[in-house]
């Protein structure tokens, strides 16, 4: 019989935390693998930050280029381009600033989505 380790159930929520910063896979694989039935107080708050940012990076990435696609086939403007670069890597720095919580184990929240996260998806 294995001794009763009290730092197991931390390592799951960390591990989870890490996880769910690789993509919406890595984020459901977090959830389903290593939270659902070790649920700690890291694992959740991560999740919830990382389910925000995932989500709303999509939404604005795709819906972004969807409309400045339409735009620069009619008027042509190929700068518009770099303006959906731009966005990319505002999210890139956001998930950096997560990742780095997460790796530090702390519940430090992403600017602009953390907080907004909590209250979402308070249910995780």
């Amino acid at each position: 019989m294995e001794p009763n380790n009290p730092f197991a159930n931390q390592e799951n929520g960390k591990t989870a935390s890490i996880i769910s910063y690789f993509t919406i896979i890595g984020w459901l694989i977090a959830y389903f693998g290593f939270h659902i039935n070790n649920r700690t107080s890291l694992g959740s708050y991560q999740l919830r930050q990382t389910l925000l940012l995932h989500l709303t990076s999509m939404i604005v990435r795709y819906g972004l280029a969807f409309i400045l696609g339409a735009v620069w086939l009619s008027t042509g403007m190929f700068s518009l381009y770099y303006l959906l670069k731009l966005v990319e890597i505002v999210f890139f720095i956001l998930w950096i600033i997560g990742i780095i919580g997460a790796i530090n184990g702390e519940k430090k929240p992403i600017p602009f989505l953390g907080e907004p996260a909590q209250n979402m998806f308070s249910t995780i």
